[in-house]
């Protein structure tokens, strides 16, 4: 697995780099023919030691982040949300892959791949109001949402705004 490791607020010692390697190379089991890439971000905040980790996998994005007072145990913990992410999503995501006409990305680790299929359960409909981001925000907080979608008057692009876990907004817009 290839790994780009950076540190905010803290020296990446070999010991660190180490117990990445070893902790992230025990996924490399679930990957069939393509190698995966992996960056993680190791940062020091207010005690929390947060370990943050995004895996490339042909096409496919997994990501996960945790925070403890241990570097090593938020190692572990976020290693592990990754295997559970990968056990259970890989069925859907070998299968969508056949479908396409590409070889399955994850290995099968045993023979019981019966997973949920996943549905929509309800649609929503509603129009597109051209607003700035300034309006956006005020209409989310008045509908008490956690996202709001939009057609920026500016650029007439639909765009996606979020509330953030740390309390600000993302803006999510078309390339």
């Amino acid at each position: 697995m290839k790994m780009h490791v950076t540190g905010r607020q803290i020296e990446i010692t070999n010991a660190l780099r180490d117990a990445l390697h070893k902790k992230l190379g025990k996924l490399d089991k679930y990957f069939q023919q393509s190698e995966p890439e992996a960056n993680v971000t190791l940062e020091v905040q207010r005690g929390y030691h947060i370990v943050e980790v995004t895996l490339f996998i042909g096409g496919m994005i997994l990501r996960s982040e945790d925070k403890t007072t241990d570097m090593y145990s938020t190692i572990d913990s976020v290693v592990d949300k990754l295997a559970r992410q990968i056990h259970k999503y890989k069925t859907r995501l070998n299968r969508k892959m056949r479908e396409q006409g590409n070889a399955p990305l994850f290995v099968s680790d045993d023979g019981n791949d019966d997973a949920e299929e996943l549905k929509v359960v309800r649609t929503k409909r509603f129009s597109v109001k051209p607003m700035n981001v300034e309006e956006a925000i005020l209409q989310m907080e008045l509908l008490g949402h956690n996202f709001f979608v939009f057609r920026h008057s500016e650029t007439d692009e639909v765009n996606v705004l979020y509330k953030r876990k740390d309390g600000n907004f993302g803006l999510i817009e078309p390339q």
